[in-house]
């Protein structure tokens, strides 16, 4: 992984860190399964993801919501490309 690059599979710590105002760097979906979410790494990105699973911090409820919204309808876009793609190739 790229020093720059925090990934992670969770799509409630990256709902969380879009949220904080962490940028989207790109998703990975090697895995057409699981998508790998690509954040830009911040200094403490360690700290947050304790405080996520320990209840502590407070964000906006209909923001958080329309944040992991909009990341599953990125996921939907990005695997129906994948797969149009794909399907090109055969």
């Amino acid at each position: 992984m790229n020093q720059n690059k925090f990934s992670t599979f969770d799509l409630g710590i990256a709902t969380v860190l879009t949220t904080l105002g962490y940028e989207l760097l790109g998703l990975d979906i090697s895995n057409p399964k699981r998508i790998k979410f690509m954040l830009k790494q911040e200094k403490n990105n360690k700290k947050i993801g304790s405080d996520h699973f320990n209840n502590e911090i407070k964000l906006p409820a209909q923001t958080i919501f329309n944040n992991q919204k909009n990341l599953k309808k990125l996921h939907l876009l990005v695997c129906v490309i994948f797969i149009l793609c794909y399907q090109k190739k055969q």
